[in-house]
């Protein structure tokens, strides 16, 4: 895995760099800017870019911004937002694109090495990885939506569902049997309604749809 890291803060990201390598996981660049990174994913093809959301000049939403770009020129390129923020205008444009090869990380939130590594890894291999916070702070409910038709636990599960865990990470997650997560899986593609799209596209469309009810219609 190839990867380019765009964070302001030296310490970090030589942190991030000789952690990744730990792994085994080869960093091409590590930048300190919006354009630079823009020009290292343009030049070098990585497969992921870790980014920042505030970076120089003006420390507000030149990364998250610079991720959106990539997102659009080079959708082939994993993108994980790992910052102290969440950006949520631009949070909620970034995550309703797609699912696919997408990651939103708080740093103050990352507490375990092995499974920020997982998420870098997951998010590569075209998975999800969403801080529950993050969800929290797209949670601006609108009126109306087919999510109002969940019963708590399976809003629950669909929450987990955009966090991106597998059914027996939920399972894990809410100490209750594989199959009772599938039960809830099923009733939420039957709610929203999914039931006649092929599975792993109901998955992803679900999550769109939870997104979807949590942007602020204003």
């Amino acid at each position: 895995m190839r990867v380019v890291i765009a964070e302001d803060s030296t310490l970090l990201r030589e942190g991030l760099v000789r952690l990744l390598a730990l792994d085994g996981i080869e960093t091409v660049a590590a930048v300190d800017t919006a354009p630079a990174l823009i020009d290292a994913v343009d030049t070098l093809a990585p497969d992921l870019a870790v980014i920042d959301v505030r970076m120089p000049p003006t420390f507000s939403d030149e990364g998250i911004r610079a991720a959106l770009e990539i997102r659009a020129r080079w959708p082939e390129v994993a993108v994980l937002i790992l910052s102290q923020y969440v950006e949520e205008r631009y949070a909620a444009e970034l995550l309703s694109g797609s699912t696919r090869s997408v990651g939103y990380l708080l740093k103050d939130r990352v507490a375990d090495v092995e499974d920020f590594l997982g998420a870098v890894r997951r998010v590569a291999d075209g998975g999800t990885a969403l801080d529950p916070e993050v969800v929290a702070q797209l949670l601006v409910r609108r009126v109306g939506s087919p999510v109002d038709r969940l019963t708590p636990r399976e809003h629950e599960v669909l929450s987990l569902m955009a966090e991106g865990l597998s059914n027996a990470g939920i399972a894990a997650a809410l100490v209750v049997s594989e199959s009772a997560v599938a039960k809830h899986v099923n009733a939420i593609f039957a709610k929203l309604p999914l039931s006649e799209t092929p599975a792993p596209h109901r998955r992803v469309l679900a999550v769109l749809e939870f997104l979807a009810a949590r942007k602020d219609p204003s």
